[in-house]
């Protein structure tokens, strides 16, 4: 092989490794919080276990403690960690609902941009290629046109894990300033529901401990919440069904 003919190749390798390098470092990232056993600080029993001196931390280090935490779920979600909900009561909890809110849906909105950035940069193209040549065609094409609907309905309803909808949005043409205010809008009802909860928390804690059990997220989440995550997501999503049907009835027959 000829030294021009290298170029070219090595080129090409160094340019897919760039590309990959951040999705890289985020699987080895997670998988190296797994192997340390970090999953065992995002549940109800370490929150039990560690609330006084959180709660003093907090009462010391207010501002400190609200960029530290935005951080850390910034952090969180970039890296795919499945603690969304639990650190959402967590704020809840420390800082109480209103502060909460403000806290996890910067948090949340800027991790989400993160690992979107990434897999758009990653694999985007190539598998918006794929995607536009299947049979989701037309729904590709619905979600471009009305990306910011789409999106607020998807973030409002909990039909599909978080993970997902952080990366899914690559496969499309969704601009990324469209992405950042549909994830910040679209989450808000979910995160003010959980930071609610997270505000009411001791009881829940202080019950588990006197009958000698641990409480767990599945033990906060009703059916009445669940039902109004639904109602919302079917609210959210009538703009997109109203336009669909004028388009259809508007358009001009062969």
């Amino acid at each position: 092989m000829t030294k021009d003919a290298e170029m070219p190749r090595n080129g090409g390798l160094a340019a897919k490794a760039r590309r990959f390098a951040p999705l890289i470092v985020i699987a080895a990232g997670l998988t190296f919080a797994y192997l340390m056993g970090w999953q065992r600080f995002f549940t109800l029993e370490f929150l039990a276990e560690s609330r006084d001196s959180l709660t003093a931390f907090v009462d010391a280090n207010f501002w400190l403690s609200t960029l530290g935490f935005t951080a850390l779920y910034a952090v969180a979600v970039a890296f795919s960690f499945p603690a969304a909900s639990i650190l959402t009561i967590f704020a809840g909890f420390l800082f109480g609902w209103l502060t909460a809110t403000v806290v996890v849906a910067v948090g949340a909105t800027a991790g989400a941009t993160a690992i979107f950035m990434v897999a758009r940069s990653a694999f985007g193209e190539s598998l918006r290629d794929r995607v536009g040549r299947g049979r989701v065609k037309k729904l590709a094409e619905g979600f471009e046109e009305d990306a910011f609907s789409y999106l607020l309905v998807l973030r409002i309803a909990p039909i599909f894990p978080f993970f997902i909808m952080n990366v899914a949005p690559a496969l499309f043409n969704v601009p990324v300033r469209t992405y950042v205010i549909a994830t910040f809008f679209g989450i808000l009802p979910g995160v003010i529901a959980y930071s609610w909860l997270g505000q009411g928390i001791g009881s829940v804690l202080d019950a588990a401990e006197a009958a000698g059990t641990s409480a767990t997220v599945g033990d906060l989440i009703t059916t009445e919440i669940t039902l109004a995550f639904v109602a919302l997501a079917i609210v959210a999503a009538v703009p997109v069904a109203i336009k669909k049907w004028r388009r259809r009835n508007t358009a001009p027959e062969n």
